[in-house]
């Protein structure tokens, strides 16, 4: 089996679809449905695939597909727009939406999103949509994350006018759902809050005369450590897909090349400011790659990347457009493929390093990779470019 860190990184070419070959985001779809097939098992019930912000920046459409594929039951975006992006490219699963202009509960109805509802005005709005068939909403409670989410103070209400409009058939309550703010760690006390108000919250609507289908309150966090109280009919994963997690595979591998070397004496300044000065006589290389493309501005002085089989240190601020590494005394040849971070099998960085490095977490990590960085969507036991396509 070859690695998709040995089958990107051993040549010079890196063969892209679009772009201008200067780097690429390579997306290992093995890896994705590796993940949702552990985080099924882990659950024990039903998994929503949440593929907000294009999938963590992966690729929402390849991603929601691989996902489905590997055995995820529901979609979850934030978006009305993220939706819709995914129906037009015909995929049919149960989908959620949770952050959405209540002008736009039409576009929600006509694509078949079900809607969170979190207020009285967010249940005007979506009865004010039209449509032949009762619009979907799942009832969000807040339940001590304070974000989010029907005060409990207004639950009650909530679902009354809720199952009223139900049995007017304005709209069909699917769900109930809240969201943790402590991920389900059994030892906080806040989790044990959460859990007791989520079950008052939901006989309390059941008492109204709601029936859902599911009710959902796990997120990733919460289906490794704690799945036995926090599960529920559903559990909605986002950061898991990507290998976010313990037990996980990375998916993402961020890939450049060196496009300049040149030597360099000890004391030199470097970049702008001169922000730091080399430390010896030593190399350095000039990467593509800069803020621009998600290199983050606090890395400068910290993070490492991987070129020639072994890390090399950033030095010098972040650029725009562009980074300096310092090779040391070997030199590397223009061209050499550089790794900025992947799934660490070899010993490069990982997301989870560049994380550590900008006091960050890797969810930023990965949402911050530019759009003028290509995606790459492959399969790492066959090194072929998945159905989803070869760049997204």
């Amino acid at each position: 089996m070859t690695s998709t860190l040995e089958m990107t990184t051993g040549t010079g070419d890196f063969g892209l679809g679009v772009g201008d070959g200067l780097a690429e985001a390579v997306v290992d779809h093995s890896a994705i449905q590796d993940n949702v097939r552990t985080l099924v098992a882990q659950a024990g019930v039903p998994l929503m695939a949440v593929v907000k912000a294009d999938a963590f920046g992966h690729g929402a459409v390849p991603v929601a597909r691989s996902c489905l594929a590997a055995g995820a039951s529901w979609l979850g975006v934030t978006r009305i727009g993220e939706g819709v992006e995914l129906r037009r490219a015909g995929i049919t699963a149960p989908m959620l939406a949770w952050l959405y202009d209540p002008a736009s509960a039409d576009l929600a109805r006509a694509h078949t999103i079900d809607l969170s509802v979190s207020s009285a005005a967010d249940l005007a709005a979506v009865a004010r949509s039209h449509g032949p068939q009762p619009a979907h909403i799942h009832l969000k409670l807040d339940t001590g994350m304070h974000r989010s989410g029907c005060p409990g103070e207004d639950w009650a209400r909530l679902a009354r006018s809720s199952a009223e409009l139900e049995r007017a058939g304005i709209v069909r309550v699917v769900g109930i759902w809240s969201h943790l703010s402590h991920g389900g760690q059994p030892g906080a006390i806040a989790t044990h809050r959460q859990l007791l108000m989520f079950g008052a919250g939901v006989a309390i609507a059941r008492g109204a005369g709601l029936h859902p289908t599911v009710t959902h309150l796990a997120n990733t966090a919460a289906v490794q450590s704690n799945p036995a109280l926090t599960r529920h009919d559903l559990v909605r994963v986002g950061a898991g897909l990507f290998g976010i997690g313990e037990g996980l595979r990375p998916a993402l591998t961020l890939r450049t090349r060196v496009v300049q070397v040149r030597r360099v004496a000890a004391g030199r300044g470097v970049g702008y400011n001169h922000a730091q000065r080399t430390t010896r006589d030593t190399h350095l290389a000039l990467v593509p790659i800069g803020y621009a493309d998600g290199i983050p501005r606090a890395a400068a002085g910290r993070a490492e990347v991987w070129v020639r089989d072994r890390r090399a240190p950033l030095i010098g601020e972040v650029s725009m457009d562009q980074v300096v590494v310092d090779v040391g005394p070997e030199p590397v040849a223009v061209g050499d493929p550089v790794v900025v971070f992947g799934p660490g099998v070899l010993g490069e960085p990982t997301a989870r390093d560049w994380a550590r490095w900008t006091d960050t977490n890797e969810h930023e990590i990965y949402t911050g990779i530019g759009q003028r960085v290509p995606r790459r969507h492959v399969r790492q036991v066959t090194g072929e470019p998945s159905t989803e396509g070869a760049a997204a």
